[in-house]
């Protein structure tokens, strides 16, 4: 077997995609509507890292995210680690989010780049709804660095979407 005919497999079980992406959205609208401490990974970090590794390189960085400062002096550093894992979080949902929108939606629309554009248009859109949904939850706070960061994931997801298919297809 080809690895187009994989591809066109893929496709077959597109249905099982768009229910990834609303399943991906549910657990997106259920994370938002936990308070930032009931999400917290603080513990569960100071038990796994008791050691702090890497803390003497990690030092040097700083930066300023939503007008706060990131940097183990500013946050200590679990919560420094816990910030990556939370952005990373981010990223890698709204990735997986516009990859399964692609697959979902490539044979209803049946134009790659137009697939692409309406996947990542829709990924992004959620983003700005989910920080929308956490103006509502105490403890919580939309920021518009978290919309940027979900739209570099799901813009990401759906460029390598597009590299990969089209390349794919036109190979056969």
């Amino acid at each position: 077997m080809r690895w187009g005919d994989e591809v066109k497999g893929l496709f077959k079980n597109s249905n099982l995609y768009l229910v990834i992406a609303f399943i991906i959205m549910g657990i997106l609208f259920y994370s938002s509507s936990q308070t930032y401490e009931e999400q917290s990974q603080l513990g569960l970090l100071q038990r796994l890292l008791v050691d702090e590794p890497f803390k003497e390189r990690l030092s040097g960085i700083s930066f300023v995210y939503a007008s706060e400062e990131v940097s183990i002096q500013a946050r200590g550093y679990f919560s420094f680690i816990e910030f990556f894992i939370r952005k990373g979080a981010h990223f890698g949902t709204y990735f997986l989010l516009s990859t399964s929108w692609v697959i979902g939606l490539k044979p209803r629309i049946n134009q790659l780049g137009l697939t692409v554009i309406v996947s990542w248009l829709a990924a992004t859109g959620y983003a700005a709804l989910d920080e929308l949904h956490q103006m509502f939850t105490g403890g919580r706070s939309p920021l518009f660095q978290d919309i940027a960061l979900d739209s570099i994931g799901a813009l990401t997801a759906a460029v390598l979407c597009l590299v990969i298919i089209g390349w794919k297809s036109r190979k056969k």
